[in-house]
């Protein structure tokens, strides 16, 4: 049984574990159900929640969960008749749902920041494990990589998006833990060695979105945790940076080696015999748009949950499922939608407003926006992620408890 002041970072612990194994244990199909992970996230939330209890300041992520609610009436009309409901309704809504919940758990909780690298640890050693199954899955990248496209069997097997959006949270944590947690040159030099491995295979699933959403998070970071430390520091972290870049460049072109030049080529979004594609976003964009259309036509309660696949099946045959969870609320949600946006951008400056010394806030915030935006919620990684940005992260020891003596009488 953990103490009291404990119990807070064992149900973290849990979730970052599960959340960093999720897409491993769906590639190797060693999960008891394919949304196994976000339930477990749930479960462990449930769980905090009887121990801990909640935060009455954080009572907006109530109020969002309580306007998930009208779009599953409204799609029990919508849907088609042949759809089942009860799947189609958890599948998109049990990323939101997670979110939700472990928001409620963990608005203004403290943890130190040694905790925090704590949790982060624990999400990224099923990430190292993922990635050595990836290099075991395809050691000879070039038997699989014949055009400039995300590729399954690159990322060991399973879809691209969800292997390269995992990796890209492994490429976050260890140039987090490059800055924060290399006191010595060895150190240094093997976390530097593992986030190019995982950068290598990231990179060459051919699949943007978790790689632009890495680096992107990594200059947030690295900036605030710049302005952060004393001036003292300054001059490690600038030697730091030059040597992420350096790890990072040496990968990229070995990644170009490797693939035949197919890495540039797609991230220069062209195909493999060097012609300009038309569309930037493969496919995202026309999403986006049919779903903002949803949104127009039924501004007050929205089109229904899962509605905005279901229509897709109707009109050209195949439910390709949302990538942006933007679009997705809005179109599904409507009104409530707007409300539930509106929570989940502003709500959490709050917690900077009280902590500005936090700097993994942006770096948190960053990385769920951009991840929903190419991924939608489809694992349970930015709904912990975005959770993880609303703890209180300071650097206050916890006091120690003292028994008092009581003097003995004769």
């Amino acid at each position: 049984m953990s103490a009291n002041h404990r119990k807070t970072q064992e149900v973290l612990l849990a979730c970052a574990y599960f959340v960093g194994a999720e897409v491993f244990f769906r590639t190797t199909r060693g999960a008891i159900s394919y949304e196994a992970g976000k339930y477990l996230v749930i479960l462990f939330i449930i769980m905090g929640m009887f121990y801990k209890g909640l935060s009455g300041k954080g009572y907006p992520y109530f109020l969002y969960l309580m306007f998930l609610v009208p779009s599953v009436f409204v799609a029990s009309t919508t849907l088609s008749f042949d759809v089942n409901f009860r799947t189609n309704i958890a599948f998109v809504l049990s990323g939101p749902v997670c979110l939700g919940v472990a928001a409620l758990f963990c608005y203004d909780k403290k943890v130190s920041f040694d905790e925090m690298s704590q949790i982060l640890l624990y999400m990224v050693l099923p990430i190292i494990t993922h990635t050595a199954y990836v290099y075991l899955y395809t050691p000879n990248l070039e038997e699989v990589l014949t055009s400039a496209v995300s590729n399954r069997e690159a990322a060991g097997g399973f879809g691209a998006n969800q292997v390269a959006g995992i990796l890209g949270l492994g490429m976050f944590i260890m140039a987090i833990r490059l800055f924060t947690k290399s006191p010595s040159f060895r150190l240094k030099i093997i976390n530097a060695l593992l986030l190019g491995l995982i950068s290598f295979r990231a990179i060459t699933t051919l699949s943007r979105g978790g790689v632009i959403t890495a680096i992107a998070s990594i200059l947030v970071f690295s900036f605030f945790y710049y302005i952060q430390v004393s001036s003292k520091k300054r001059n490690d972290i600038i030697g730091i940076f030059a040597l992420f870049c350096i790890s990072l460049t040496i990968t990229w072109f070995v990644s170009a080696s490797q693939t035949g030049g197919l890495t540039n080529l797609r991230y220069a979004n062209k195909d493999h015999l060097g012609r300009e594609r038309e569309d930037l976003t493969t496919g995202r964009g026309e999403l986006f748009a049919h779903e903002m259309e949803g949104f127009i036509t039924n501004p007050f309660f929205g089109i229904g949950s899962s509605r905005a696949k279901d229509q897709r099946i109707e009109i050209e045959g195949q439910g390709v499922t949302s990538h942006s969870e933007f679009s997705r609320t809005l179109a599904e949600h409507g009104m409530f939608g707007v409300v539930i946006l509106i929570i989940l951008l502003f709500k959490p400056l709050d917690i900077r407003v009280k902590n500005k010394r936090n700097y993994y806030f942006f770096a948190f915030m960053a990385f769920w926006f951009l991840t929903i935006n190419h991924m939608s919620m489809r694992i349970a990684m930015p709904a912990f992620i975005y959770a993880l940005a609303l703890l209180q992260v300071t650097n206050d020891k916890r006091s120690i408890y003292r028994k008092q003596i009581k003097p003995q009488t004769v």
